[in-house]
This record gives structure tokens, C-alpha cells and sequence, in this order.
């Protein structure tokens, strides 16, 4: 045969319409027995095989996975956290025939996400970004997953943690914390992690607010320097806000890690490679970007806290 086989053959093959061949190869609709057992014996003779995007569309269960940040940053899309978790998302649903579609949503996000419950194309939606699910439509429930906010999420408090015990046990006592934004429900694991070290050791707390970007991180350190000069070590909750302050120590001709120790976290692959090498902790975005892209699709979930590890490099 010169052409693959389609669905009008084997329908004639059957000896029935083309609706009644759809109706049985998609399950949706009425067809008896003789013709569901005809439909099925050609569709097997001639190597038929429905093609899942136009399956799901005949069973009306949308076409795409919709991955929903929420974030007051305008150019959040391209955050290399969003980039990795939709590159992880679209591999982990390429074999169910579905695409994967990013939206930006603002903080208030209760019509943006009504509008999405109400898109037919949508099949199931992740959430990133959330500090409540509270506004979750009822026409989304049983067809979403969150990353964060009471969904999966990585143990930043761990990850962190380790990171901080490592600085104090290497002697530093002047810890600064340039944290995240405060209407982001991540922020507040790594910030109590850092409150209960400090306030536990008897040290000072110090803490300036950051948005996991480089220019603020760098823009946050000068603050830091300027308020506590003082300042033995910055921890920051992503590599991007350390690289950010890296730079802003190297301007101020503050030495790393002699006159002040640097951590991030995420372990970007450039954390690697940056001179000196970022001391940071693990966070596995692919992991939980597929395993919250399954669960949206139905899967069960056996674990919501993914663990975090340092890794210790140059700077700390």
C-alpha cells in the first residue's frame, strides 16, 4: 500500500460510514456489535491507528496541557525555571498526542483561570506561582496540578537549611538573606528556615527582598553592604539572585569566599561554571515539572516534597 491507511478505508473495509468507524475507534457513540467487531478486524488488518491529537479532540478532551504562571514579572515566561518545566512537561506529554501551551496570569488570577476552565482546546492545566487554590474553578478540579502552594514542591527549607548550617559551621555569623517576593507562597519555607537558624544561634537577622533575578540580586547585595557592612555571608533562593550578587561584591572589591560567603540554589548549570564555582542546593525542576504534568493528566501521586541537597563549591 503507497499511502498509510486512513480512516475512510477502514470503514469501507467494515462495510459501515465513516462516522460509524469514528464512533467505534474513538469509543464515543453508539455502534452494535456486528459493526464494532467489523470496524475493529479492519482497522487491525490494515495497521490503522487514530492519531491521539484528533482522538482527543472526537472524545472532547482537549488538545493541549496548559502550564499557568503566576507572577507580577512581565517577562516571567522566559524565566529559565518556566522554560525548564515546560520543555519537561512537553516530553512527558508528547506520547498522549497533547502540546503544551505557557500563560501568563496575573496575581489576581480568578477570571484568567475561569476563562481557561472554559476553553474546550485546554485537556489539563499546571499551576506555578500560586499561594492559594482557593480560586481553582470547579470546572478545573480533577484536571490540574500544582507546582508550589500546597502542590509539589521542592524542599527548599532543607536544601536551603543545609546551606545555612554549613556557612555557621565554617564560622560565619553575620548571615544576610536576600529572600523572595512576598506574595510568593516559595518564599516563605527558605525565610523560616533562615528566621529559626539565626534566631536559635543568638545571631542577627538580616533580610532584604529579592525576585530570583540577577539584577536584583546585585542591586539587593549593595544594600546589604551598605546596611550591614559588617556582613560575613549572603544566602540567596536561586542561583540567578547569587550570580546577581557575585557581581555586586566583585564592584564593591569584596573578596569571595575570604571577606563574604555566597550560596544559591537550583544548581544551574552554570553555577558550575562560574568563577568562583556557586556553592548552591539541587532542585529538581524536570522531576517535579513531569510528575505535576501526569498528575494533571490523572496519575496518582506518591510523593509532593522533593528533596534538596548542597553542593558545595567555591564560594562557601
Amino acid at each position: 500500500m503507497s499511502r498509510s491507511p486512513v480512516l475512510t478505508e477502514v470503514a469501507r473495509l467494515a462495510g459501515v460510514s465513516v462516522a460509524t468507524a469514528s464512533r467505534v475507534l474513538t469509543g464515543r457513540g453508539p455502534a452494535s456489535a456486528a459493526s464494532r467487531d467489523a470496524v475493529l478486524r479492519a482497522a487491525a488488518d490494515v495497521g490503522y491507528v487514530p492519531h491521539p491529537v484528533a482522538s482527543r479532540l472526537a472524545r472532547g478532551a482537549g488538545t493541549r496541557l496548559l502550564f499557568a504562571v503566576r507572577d507580577r514579572r512581565a517577562g516571567i515566561l522566559s524565566d529559565p525555571f518556566v522554560t525548564r518545566a515546560a520543555a519537561a512537561m512537553a516530553a512527558a506529554v508528547e506520547p498522549d498526542g497533547l502540546g503544551v501551551a505557557l500563560r501568563h496570569v496575573p496575581l489576581d488570577a480568578a477570571a484568567e483561570l475561569d476563562r481557561i476552565a472554559a476553553d474546550r482546546s485546554v485537556a489539563a492545566v499546571v499551576l506555578a506561582g500560586h499561594d492559594s487554590l482557593d480560586d481553582v474553578p470547579a470546572r478545573l478540579r480533577g484536571r490540574f496540578a500544582a507546582i508550589g502552594a500546597g502542590g509539589l514542591d521542592v524542599d527548599s527549607a532543607s536544601g536551603i537549611g543545609a546551606l545555612l548550617r554549613h556557612l555557621h559551621a565554617t564560622g560565619r555569623r553575620r548571615i544576610a538573606l536576600i529572600g523572595g517576593p512576598p506574595w510568593l507562597a516559595a518564599t516563605r519555607a527558605p525565610l523560616g528556615a533562615y528566621t529559626a537558624l539565626m534566631c536559635d544561634a543568638g545571631l542577627p537577622v538580616r533580610v532584604v527582598t529579592g525576585d530570583f533575578t540577577a539584577v536584583r540580586g546585585r542591586a539587593a547585595a549593595h544594600a546589604v553592604l551598605r546596611r550591614w557592612p559588617d556582613t560575613d555571608a549572603i544566602a540567596t533562593v536561586s542561583d540567578a539572585t547569587a550570580l546577581g550578587v557575585l557581581q555586586a561584591l566583585a564592584e564593591s572589591g569584596v573578596r569571595v569566599p575570604h571577606d563574604v560567603a555566597v550560596t544559591g540554589f537550583d544548581d544551574i548549570p552554570f553555577a558550575a561554571s562560574a568563577a568562583p564555582g556557586l556553592s548552591t542546593a539541587t532542585h529538581p525542576v524536570e522531576l517535579i515539572a513531569t510528575t505535576a504534568a501526569r498528575a494533571a493528566l490523572g496519575s496518582a501521586l506518591r510523593d509532593r516534597l522533593f528533596p534538596s541537597r548542597p553542593v558545595l563549591r567555591a564560594t562557601a
